[in-house]
């Protein structure tokens, strides 16, 4: 029986929204939205369903790094340890609310926001939040949210903020900076009293599996009012020794199953997941793409390579790219790897078929 993908991603997609569902159930005007948000999912996967028919397949998520500029310097960041923040001029919020725009039309319901820190694009945030068919999780350090940004996440439910952290207090200044750890918990608590839906990202090396996902560190999370907490997988920029080997990965996804039987008021995400259940990586237009902060169309963030911009052509002109089609085609997505991402293990071949 062959691997039907779209289903798998609408699967994904479903649980999501059942999770918000539950998850934001207590909370009125959050939950008001994720109901209307469940009809425009319905809405954009018979979109996708239709362009599929035609031979066309449109990923469910996109990531957007929309600026390369940070008011923090995390040691091991993957932006600078890519140099991408020496990269050319930052699309601006006109081309970027374009590809809102389109994404919306093709049926593509999730936009991540990333950065550096998205949270000094106030322009690009203003343009997504026009957007309500479109959820954009917007992945911040949580340093940077003022009364504004207070307002902007209440009035437009669509936009939620993920706060990136490292654990507790002590692996947060480590890596962040020390007082970033209080800061982000002062803004944690913030959001709640004014009733804001938020999440937590945190990447996960084999030095702090086990601290990050104990249950103590969720119930701390849980009590400053978070209700999604995303592991993200260590991608080896820096330091190889700190990716998840197979049984690592293998560990945290049982422990991810365990926290998600016991939070119920608590979604609990794994990323990238289980590459044998998904049919092999989902990079590269199976599952999303990356666009770069200057309008490069890449495979992932963690493989920053492009053969074209977005700053000129479409979103569908990217799902065809040269590249993007080869990396789908030839199999490299369902190669083995030794941590985090399939396409960063093979970074040589895959910027040589940029150069080709």
């Amino acid at each position: 029986m062959s691997f039907d993908l779209e289903q798998y991603l609408n699967n994904g997609i479903e649980q999501l929204v059942r999770d918000a569902l539950r998850v934001t159930w207590k909370n009125p005007k959050q939950s008001a939205f994720f109901l209307r948000f469940t009809a425009a999912t319905k809405k954009a996967a018979r979109r996708r369903h239709e362009y599929e028919l035609s031979g066309e397949h449109i990923p469910s998520f996109l990531i957007a790094s929309i600026t390369d500029n940070c008011n923090l310097h995390c040691a091991g960041c993957y932006a600078l340890a890519n140099h991408t923040c020496a990269e050319a001029r930052e699309l601006p919020a006109d081309r970027w609310a374009r590809i809102f725009s389109e994404a919306e039309k093709l049926g593509i319901p999730f936009i991540l926001l990333a950065g550096g820190e998205p949270m000094l694009r106030r322009d690009v945030l203003d343009a997504a939040a026009k957007r309500p068919g479109i959820l954009f999780p917007v992945f911040t350090n949580g340093t940077l949210l003022d009364d504004a940004a207070f307002r902007l996440f209440e009035s437009h439910r669509n936009l939620v903020p993920i706060i990136s952290i490292e654990g507790d207090a002590a692996a947060t200044d480590s890596r962040r900076g020390q007082g970033v750890h209080n800061q982000t918990t002062e803004t944690m608590r913030g959001l709640r009293e004014c009733g804001i839906i938020f999440g937590t990202s945190i990447t996960v090396t084999v030095e702090n599996l086990d601290a990050v996902t104990d249950i103590v560190l969720l119930d701390e999370l849980e009590h400053d009012g978070c209700k999604a907490v995303l592991f993200v997988e260590y991608v080896p920029v820096e330091s190889p020794a700190l990716a998840l080997d197979e049984e690592g990965r293998a560990k945290l996804s049982v422990r991810v199953a365990e926290l998600r039987d016991r939070r119920n008021g608590m979604a609990v995400i794994s990323f990238p997941g289980d590459e044998a259940e998904s049919g092999g990586c989902l990079a590269a237009g199976r599952g999303f793409f990356h666009i770069n902060a200057s309008g490069g169309a890449e495979p992932c963030p963690f493989s920053p390579y492009s053969d074209l911009s977005l700053r000129d052509a479409s979103l569908r002109d990217a799902l065809k790219s040269p590249l993007f089609t080869r990396l789908r085609e030839d199999g490299m997505l369902l190669a083995e790897h030794s941590g985090g991402c399939v396409l960063f293990d093979q970074k040589e071949t895959v910027a040589q078929m940029v150069r080709v």
